[in-house]
């Protein structure tokens, strides 16, 4: 595993305008970021992020998560926002944490903003909703009807239950333009772009910090063994206290649809 030291006073202003034209990034952004450049003309390359403590949490057992990580983890969480096309969430997410999803911390345009709400059931005061000149798009099952403004976008989707399947996401964002995505929160709808082969990165920032007990970051189906565990290529870099490891899933990221691996 290799382990490097982010300079954050390094020039950021320029970076998401480069990488969006297909450039070479300085570094350190280079290294952080140049992964997700590269984009499929029938996909999208997608990464997952995820920030916790040491021993694996995200928010305590009362649900208090604001905030695991310190001022570099944040930051390093708004650069990710500024360089994709759009930002997914869950609806749970959007009810327990009402999250903005804007770039606020570095320099850098918005995102567009997706919310993966199954059943219609968020109302339109949710911050993420915000009518500011952004994209926002809600994916719900078939047949579902959205309460919100008409101004919001609508993707239906065929699912299972709850769910919607997160390749068919992806193909639907990819026809819109969208093709650079992070997948924000919560646990649920990581694991679930995780354990479908729909992650090409994921990013998990670690905080110095024990919670004990809590929400885990990650909620994945069991293993058996040690040996049937997901092991991934990974490099590690510092920023300021914390740790981030970016993880490459892409060997692994599930060819179907238009969704298939990046190149």
């Amino acid at each position: 595993m290799e382990c490097s030291t982010v300079d954050t006073e390094s020039s950021w202003s320029d970076v998401p305008h480069r990488i969006r034209a297909g450039d070479v990034l300085p570094e350190p952004w280079e290294s952080l970021f140049g992964p997700l450049r590269a984009t499929s003309g029938h996909g999208a390359v997608v990464v997952g992020q995820i920030g916790q403590s040491i021993d694996g949490r995200i928010a305590t057992l009362s649900g208090h998560s604001h905030y695991i990580n310190g001022p570099a983890g944040l930051d390093h969480l708004h650069r990710l926002r500024s360089v994709v096309d759009a930002v997914i969430v869950g609806a749970g997410t959007v009810r327990t944490d009402d999250p903005q999803l804007t770039v606020r911390r570095v320099s850098g345009p918005n995102p567009a903003r997706v919310v993966i709400d199954p059943r219609g059931t968020l109302g339109a005061s949710a911050r993420v909703f915000a009518a500011d000149g952004m994209r926002r798009i809600v994916v719900m099952l078939e047949g579902t009807r959205l309460g919100n403004s008409n101004d919001i976008e609508t993707i239906a989707l065929p699912g299972s239950g709850a769910l919607v399947d997160p390749a068919a996401i992806l193909d639907a964002l990819s026809a819109r333009g969208l093709r650079r995505v992070m997948v924000e929160g919560g646990v649920r709808t990581v694991s679930h772009f995780l354990a479908a082969g729909c992650l090409d990165r994921l990013h998990v920032v670690v905080a110095p910090v024990i919670v004990g007990s809590g929400l885990a970051g990650l909620a994945l189906p069991p293993v058996d063994r040690i040996t049937d565990a997901l092991r991934v290529p990974v490099r590690a870099h510092l920023l300021g206290d914390e740790v981030l490891f970016d993880c490459d899933l892409s060997a692994r990221r599930a060819p179907a649809g238009r969704a298939n691996k990046s190149t």
